[in-house]
């Protein structure tokens, strides 16, 4: 059962297609990008810590050589394939023992292993996303962590607003392979006090206005 209390946004591409494992981001490269990432570097440091803690338990037990893990804020989303019904819940068991765990999203399917070409095909599909979001010039494709797996992209991180959200989910449902686009993307909040002075421009920055 997925305990995960998010609302998943599934985008379908009727024929399109996209798709990739991303490699897990360790701690050091996780501080190198803190710096432009909406997250706050300490945010971007705990992610880290609980996607190796994650990912070590499982490689610590047989049957979760295909599951991936990526880490958002504290969303932890496993992905990929295992054999049995057990698998898929002891993984999740996993996933929350991690020490920073705030919610999982289980979205790993009971099949047999795929095999490298399965694999390698949805690496691909993730590197042409992210290279779709690196492109667009109202997207910031930083704040994006990007999986794929049987073509089903799914999208995590932070967007500054509901319009690069769409943007985003949009480019990555066109690119070539791409089934469908899943979102837990969460739209960055405005401070309260910029979003109810409703001034202009001049008073935001101390002007008269005269």
């Amino acid at each position: 059962m997925i305990r995960s209390s998010l609302m998943a946004l599934a985008l379908t591409a009727p024929v399109l297609m996209s798709g990739c494992a991303a490699a897990v981001l360790g701690t050091a490269g996780a501080v190198g990008v803190a710096s432009v990432q909406e997250r706050s570097l300490g945010e971007a440091v705990d992610d880290a810590t609980v996607s190796n803690q994650i990912k070590a338990m499982l490689l610590n037990e047989d049957g979760f050589g295909e599951v991936d893990v990526e880490v958002a804020q504290g969303l932890v989303l496993l992905s990929g394939r295992v054999a049995t019904p057990e698998h898929r819940v002891r993984a999740e068991d996993i996933a929350w023992t991690a020490t920073r765990t705030r919610d999982v999203a289980n979205e790993i399917v009971i099949e047999r292993p795929g095999g490298f070409f399965a694999n390698a095909s949805d690496e691909l599909i993730t590197a042409r996303v992210r290279a779709s979001l690196i492109a667009a010039k109202n997207v910031k494709s930083v704040n994006y962590n990007i999986e794929t797996y049987d073509g089903v992209v799914y999208l995590m991180g932070i967007a500054q607003s509901n319009e690069e959200l769409k943007e985003a989910a949009e480019r990555a449902s066109v690119v070539g392979g791409v089934q469908r686009v899943v979102s837990y993307v969460k739209v960055r909040q405005i401070p309260a006090q910029f979003e109810a002075s409703g001034g202009s421009d001049s008073e935001l920055l101390g002007g008269s206005g005269s």
